[in-house]
């Protein structure tokens, strides 16, 4: 594998395993007596389909965009206010992180993630995490497996409301930090939208192929393949 000065990481699926599940009856029954603490009285089911709803719409406000984002925090929010109360954006965020842990069974670091990306910042390489995600979950969750300090920057799709595949989102990334493409390997576990996104954009890239990788029919887009997830095995190539 190719010395890069710039490592790009994808974060579920290459970093963190998770496992969650929002279809839940009990998830919707525990979350509807959240709301209705505070006045935003809905039978499980009610919440549910209006939530679903809600981020529909949320989707289709950004049709123009090929990739959109949302920022789950303002459905969460709206969910209050279809029941007449005024939540401010802190009680949403709340809301928000009690559904996430509501649906998780768990969330955990792959075997060797930090001592890989030690060996990076021993080498004097720069470390960027490119993900699609929640920020009102995934900074908490950053924190919580201790990862925040192995980057140099953190980019989330909902804060950028555009993700991967798009290549406008890579950009962010490249002209904040005034990289350049050839000096940086994208590496992730989502051959559509890690791998798509790198290759659109002529950046090289490495596809590993994890327990939460989409099924991939053929040989992935990448200029470098695992085909599973082995971090030892990783580190040797770095």
């Amino acid at each position: 594998m190719k010395d890069y000065k710039n490592y790009i990481f994808d974060l579920y699926g290459t970093l963190v395993d998770i496992h969650t599940e929002e279809g839940e009856d009990e998830l919707w029954k525990k979350l509807s007596f959240f709301y209705g603490f505070y006045g935003a009285v809905y039978e499980p089911e009610e919440l549910q389909e209006s939530y679903l709803a809600l981020v529909a719409s949320e989707k289709n406000s950004y049709a123009h965009e090929a990739y959109p984002e949302i920022e789950l925090e303002y459905v969460f929010q709206k969910l209050f206010e279809k029941k007449g109360v005024q939540a401010d954006m802190e009680l949403a965020v709340h809301a928000g992180q009690f559904f996430r842990i509501l649906s998780m069974e768990y969330v955990k670091l792959y075997d060797g993630v930090k001592e890989m990306l030690e060996l990076l910042h021993k080498k004097g390489k720069r470390v960027y995490l490119l993900s699609n995600a929640q920020e009102i979950f995934t900074t908490y969750e950053l924190r919580y497996l201790g990862l925040i300090p192995y980057f140099d920057d953190i980019f989330i799709s909902s804060s950028c409301q555009c993700k991967k595949p798009d290549i406008k989102f890579y950009k962010m990334l490249l002209e904040k930090h005034q990289l350049k493409i050839e000096d940086c390997v994208m590496i992730g576990n989502d051959n559509t939208t890690d791998i798509a996104g790198a290759k659109e954009l002529g950046m090289d890239s490495l596809y590993i192929h994890s327990n939460l990788s989409p099924e991939l029919t053929g040989e992935p887009d990448s200029t470098y393949y695992m085909e599973e997830m082995d971090m030892k095995k990783l580190m040797e190539m770095l």
